[in-house]
């Protein structure tokens, strides 16, 4: 019973979360959406930083909701501590930058939830983080959200999805060959 009332249970069942199995490095990442929403170009994000991809290449999805799920399979390497942006790396050594909005830093946290934390392994469609979209559009300069390929200087060839709709965890936005 005092499990249930404090939900002792729930922190159980979290620490009981198998381990994702990840595949094995073949050299190609394939990337599905992590929002529902439209794939846009970078040149449509309203901050330079990643309009002129000083970040790295990638594309934006412009959300039609507030949850973020893994694009691969990946380890979480970085997670803001604002759960604004979360940084990922393939096995293939891909790092991905997932950055919710602009000038969402400024929220400091409000309006986020993660559901990993740096270490952990995912899945395509693994949920890593929830945000209040009504809170984002009031708050910060636009929802509209950057998946960048950070060190695409160690890639060989970066296909991209422009100007579709997209479904979380299942609409390929990105093909990135080694």
């Amino acid at each position: 019973m005092l499990k249930k009332l404090f939900g002792l249970d729930k922190k159980e069942e979290k620490q009981q979360k198998p381990e994702v199995e990840m595949p094995e490095a073949d050299g190609k990442d394939v990337l599905v959406s992590p929002l529902t929403g439209k794939a846009v170009s970078l040149s449509e994000v309203p901050d330079p930083t990643f309009a002129e991809k000083m970040m790295g290449d990638g594309v934006a999805i412009d959300p039609a909701d507030g949850t973020v799920v893994s694009p691969v399979h990946a380890e979480v390497v970085q997670l803001f501590p604002t759960k604004h942006a979360v940084g990922l790396k393939t096995v293939n050594g891909a790092e991905i930058l997932i950055h919710i909005g602009i000038e969402t830093v400024n929220m400091q946290g409000e309006g986020f939830e993660a559901f990993v934390k740096e270490g952990d392994k995912v899945a395509p469609g693994d949920k890593l983080i929830t945000f209040d979209m009504d809170l984002v559009k009031e708050k910060a300069e636009s929802t509209i959200t950057p998946v960048i390929l950070t060190n695409g200087d160690e890639a060989g060839d970066l296909q991209k999805e422009e100007n579709i709709d997209v479904s979380r965890g299942e609409t390929t936005i990105m093909t990135i060959t080694k």
